[in-house]
């Protein structure tokens, strides 16, 4: 399944990158690699409808985007990410920490001004992601307790209360602003919101517990990265 959702999302990638290409008489695509670091957080509300109070986790991303032109100094930027993402959380002297893994498919219009020897940037689209992993961990003291994460849309009675629970798919927007070089160096600041409750509908005796709980990904991140 996670083979068939990545291949499916390389084909997005690439046959997009095709039909917008033939529709421009521009001619040039540009190829790039990126990678940096992640400041996110998962924010929303808990089982009493307030705002969680969750940390950043620091993670990374990298992957590559095709920059095509539309239009004289606008372009489409699909691409194609690894990003870690989570949140870590306490209580009293339980620390809770939750690691995301997700493959995302970012599809960007951005804007390139003449800015010295360069470009200035600044970007914005909307994101899919899938997750392809995660770990929980609960710390008490020296004693650490790490499980994996269950993605599923819902949680059927039977399933243990004691394991966290996400579901798989993910979406949102991405804003961004940066600086090219004329060489193909460039730096940007990514911002990301997460619009959907990635939080699994409850089916368990106790469901009314978590009926208010909501989960979102949230978080910015810096980007260094070389276009060809």
């Amino acid at each position: 399944m996670k083979t068939k959702i990545i291949s499916f999302a390389i084909i997005l990638l690439l046959s997009s990158s095709l039909a917008i290409a033939q529709s421009t008489d521009k001619g040039k695509m540009s190829f790039a690699i990126l990678g940096g670091v992640n400041f996110q957080n998962l924010t929303g509300k808990n089982n009493n409808g307030d705002k969680l109070k969750n940390d950043m986790l620091v993670g990374f991303h990298g992957g590559v985007n095709i920059q095509i032109p539309i239009a004289p100094e606008f372009y489409f930027q699909p691409g194609l990410l690894f990003s870690t993402k989570g949140a870590k959380n306490s209580y009293g002297s339980l620390t809770g920490t939750y690691k995301l893994s997700y493959i995302e498919l970012p599809l960007n219009i951005v804007y390139k001004g003449a800015l010295g020897n360069g470009f200035i940037m600044v970007g914005f689209g909307p994101y899919v992601g899938y997750a392809i992993g995660g770990k929980s961990s609960i710390t008490n003291g020296s004693t650490t307790i790490e499980s994996s994460i269950v993605f599923k849309n819902s949680v059927e009675s039977g399933d243990p209360y004691l394991t966290a629970y996400i579901k798989r798919f993910d979406a949102g927007g991405n804003i961004f602003a940066g600086y090219e070089t004329a060489g193909g160096l460039f730096f940007q600041l990514n911002t990301q919101f997460g619009m959907l409750n990635i939080n699994p509908k409850d089916n368990r005796a106790l469901a009314d517990f978590s009926s208010k709980l909501s989960v979102k990904n949230t978080g910015f991140g810096l980007s260094l990265g070389y276009r060809f």
